[in-house]
């Protein structure tokens, strides 16, 4: 019997992906509201010619800013490198090692992305294309964490009404488009991400009728979601199931309030990002229902995480 990582380790290596996931997000939004973007205007390199941030090249704060984001990069690189060793060496199943793949491709891609955007100047709509691959990312590291606590032997069943998958699945197609219309509000307003580059780049369509159109997309997703719960609890779906949608609920309900405030405040630097985390909260909360739907069972207890594996 040889020793392998533990249900348990995998499963915190899972989560710790997660939340550096969602964390980087957190990081560039603070990038982009103290104008930082351009704090580090090479890459990969920093500056040129040097890799590290050079002093008189841009002011320290924003190379600070725009450089510990970029390292934050290798941390996810190195929770994705620990739950695929341990998936890998605990032998799970071909889907678990799939999604674990699919975690550092995506890492790959993010930071050419982030690079390109700042080839271009941060053009709005490469920074936009910078943040919505991240938020598929959140999503396939929650999905990795909820079905690590599966065993590998047996076949899913599903547990939830058709009715309330679908309507979970429209409240999903609904949230992609709150996304999307989200960094298209952001892309049209104040915060650029660099003090340098101004309004140039940027989306020339009116914020405010833009926010009023992610609003509208934020409505639906609640609505539909709202329809799910409703039908969840009407036929009795699973006690986690149930719990996860009521949080769900309430994280929506936050970032509402949230997006209020900052529609009426005039977009103050501190609430992007909160909305910013907020989203990759709620962007796993979804992935955390939509994984409930359909789960091999038994699923393990946290004794039997302790266990390991042949």
């Amino acid at each position: 019997m040889k020793q392998v990582p533990t249900v348990k380790t995998q499963r915190i290596f899972a989560f710790i992906l997660l939340v550096v996931q969602a964390g980087i997000t957190f990081t560039g939004s603070l990038v982009r509201v103290t104008g930082s973007g351009l704090g580090c205007n090479e890459w990969p390199l920093c500056h040129e010619g040097s890799l590290f941030p050079v002093r008189g090249a841009a002011p320290w704060v924003q190379q600070f800013i725009e450089f510990g984001n970029r390292t934050l990069t290798f941390v996810v690189v190195a929770a994705t490198i620990l739950v695929f060793y341990a998936v890998k060496k605990a032998g799970r199943r071909k889907s678990l090692v799939n999604l674990a793949v699919v975690s550092g491709i995506g890492v790959i891609v993010q930071a050419v992305i982030g690079g390109i955007s700042v080839k271009l100047d941060l053009q709005w709509w490469a920074v936009a294309l910078h943040f919505l691959p991240s938020m598929i990312l959140v999503a396939v590291a929650a999905v990795l964490y909820m079905r690590l606590a599966e065993p590998d032997d047996v076949e899913p069943q599903r547990r939830f009404d058709s009715t309330a998958s679908t309507l979970a699945i429209i409240a999903a197609i609904a949230l992609c488009l709150v996304l999307v219309t989200g960094t298209m509000v952001t892309g049209s307003g104040p915060h650029s991400g660099d003090a340098g580059v101004g309004m140039e780049g940027r989306l020339e369509l009116d914020t405010k009728m833009l926010a009023y159109v992610h609003a509208a997309c934020m409505y639906v997703y609640l609505a539909f979601t709202l329809a799910t719960a409703f039908i969840l609890r009407k036929k009795k779906a699973p006690e986690d199931a149930m719990k996860t949608v009521w949080v769900l609920l309430a994280m929506i309900v936050v970032q509402w309030a949230i997006g209020v405030a900052q529609f009426y405040l005039g977009v103050p630097r501190w609430t992007v990002p909160a909305h910013i985390i907020m989203s990759g909260v709620v962007v796993s909360f979804t992935a955390f229902l939509w994984a409930h739907g359909q789960r091999r069972l038994p699923i393990l207890s946290p004794k039997q995480y302790n266990t390991t594996t042949s």
